[in-house]
């Protein structure tokens, strides 16, 4: 019974079904546009929001993994006080990216994942090539047996997100 709690709330004597949304975070706006992304358009009141951070096994003892535990942290934080009805929580693991990511979304069952996607070079549309950012987010979307979106911010002065599923790719959304 304890599990059937974990994965469905009980509201006013109904059981409801909650979902475990996460977002790979990191220093990146396109990552932070992601997150927020999820926060305010994916998630509802009893989901949970898993923030991960995936620090590369090939830095080790570098300065920019000193900071990588208080980045999840000062996120979640951020995100909690947003949406205080969505219980977050951060994990920080150190691994390969694409193999960290399949192995946490399988373990933590989760419903939803979102990633954030910046604009592609256009030197590297020129010349029909893509950055390792690019593929990945392709990678998860076309791999991963959850729901993925590829969230990407759209231009300032133009307002809305560029999402991408496997089943539309750059479908603007008005939100």
């Amino acid at each position: 019974m304890e599990g059937l709690n974990n994965m469905y709330g009980n509201e006013n004597g109904m059981f409801v079904m909650k979902k475990r949304v996460m977002v790979v975070v990191d220093q990146s706006s396109h990552s932070k546009h992601a997150m927020m992304w999820a926060l305010t358009h994916v998630t509802n009141k009893g989901d949970i929001l898993t923030l991960l951070h995936i620090v590369s096994s090939s830095c080790k003892g570098s300065d920019s993994n000193s900071s990588s535990p208080y980045l999840a942290t000062t996120l979640g934080s951020l995100c909690k006080a947003c949406k205080p009805e969505v219980e977050v929580e951060a994990l920080v693991i150190q691994g390969p990216k694409m193999a960290t990511v399949m192995s946490q979304v399988k373990k933590l069952e989760v419903s939803v994942l979102v990633l954030g996607q910046k604009k592609p070079s256009p030197l590297l549309n020129c010349l029909c090539m893509r950055s390792s950012s690019e593929e990945f987010v392709e990678q998860c979307i076309n791999t991963l047996e959850c729901l993925t979106i590829g969230v990407q911010k759209q231009s300032k002065g133009v307002s809305g997100h560029l999402i991408s599923t496997r089943w539309h790719k750059n479908f603007w959304l008005l939100a």
